[in-house]
């Protein structure tokens, strides 16, 4: 890894010095991050306000208590080790562990000495492409169903997936290319730190298969290839001509959508489109009200008000046009 990466992670921070000095917990994420708080506190969507992924280095010198997200997370054990409850199942990280915590799993952190690095990759099931995902399906890899049973809302056996004793190097140095390029800030990180983590889940689907668990439902293929529609025709697909395409008639495919997915088929389409404008505007300098019309919407207000909904903040917050 860089060393300017390496050494900003092992130095201590304004948390760490209090909790040192004080030798109590002292908490690291603000109230407002919090949709509640408790015994078991749930983290919203903050992190997302500014960024699509977002990453942390854990801090030290305290357990952290009982907690759920509503987005997707990733520990990786940069350094030494550390003990973690996951859904009431003891965990125990080395170097080189990569964990995978799905949207609502509680979990604790257990004290971490100077020398332990835990990385935070949090991420929300939008920023993984499903055509990654459908590229993965013939490799029966239980990451594979791990992640699109989150597309699809299908319950997984456990809420997390541990994937210990790496025997693939380059999944290591994709995680030590992500962390980097995330805290040096370069020219279109953003864009590249996409890319790492979709290149990181292929690399870790590749390394960690099972056998016939991850056969897909009839339904599970159908709606996949759906997805895969939406985020390739987006602009101008609708609910009738892809009940055409499939053969199905559009009020039972209508059913199907809601049922598996827990969304409308309008609904997973205009959160496509949305997340397609939020991503032009931070590499587009037409107006606004162009890349509205652009991704396929004609309601002004509508796309405002969800925009704002999605992340938290109006399209004028991330470019001002």
């Amino acid at each position: 890894m860089n060393d300017k990466v390496l050494n900003q992670l092992m130095k201590l921070t304004a948390t760490e010095k209090k909790r040192l000095k004080y030798q109590e917990f002292y908490d690291d994420v603000p109230k407002n991050a919090y949709a509640e708080m408790g015994p078991d506190s749930i983290i919203n969507n903050f992190f997302f306000e500014q960024k699509k992924i977002y990453i942390s280095r854990h801090n030290r010198f305290s357990p952290y208590p009982t907690h759920s997200h509503t987005f997707l997370e990733i520990n990786y054990m940069l350094r030494g080790s550390c003990d973690e409850i996951v859904n009431s199942t003891s965990i125990h990280l080395n170097q080189g562990d990569i964990l995978l915590i799905d949207i609502g799993c509680p979990h604790s952190i257990d004290y971490l000495g100077s020398g332990d690095l835990l990385i935070n990759i949090l991420f929300q099931d939008t920023d993984i492409n499903i055509d990654l995902l459908r590229g993965m399906k013939s490799s029966k890899s239980v990451l594979y169903k791990f992640m699109l049973d989150r597309k699809t809302s299908q319950k997984t056996p456990e809420p997390f997936l541990l994937l210990s004793q790496l025997n693939d190097p380059s999944i290591i140095e994709t995680l030590d290319k992500l962390i980097e390029e995330y805290y040096l800030q370069r020219e279109f990180s953003e864009t590249i730190i996409s890319s790492y983590l979709s290149i990181l889940i292929a690399q870790m689907t590749r390394s960690f298969t099972v056998q016939s668990s991850a056969v897909l439902s009839k339904s599970q293929v159908l709606i996949s290839d759906i997805l895969l529609d939406i985020d390739n025709n987006f602009k101008t697909i609708t609910l009738k001509q892809t009940a055409q395409k499939y053969g199905y008639n559009k009020n039972y495919l209508s059913n199907l959508f809601k049922i598996t997915l827990g969304n409308s088929f309008s609904e997973v389409l205009n959160q496509k489109r949305i997340m397609q404008a939020h991503s032009l505007l931070q590499i587009s300098s037409a107006p606004i009200s162009t890349i509205i019309k652009e991704v396929g919407i004609s309601n002004k207000s509508y796309f405002y008000s969800k925009y704002k909904k999605m992340f938290n903040h109006t399209p004028g917050t991330d470019r001002d046009n």
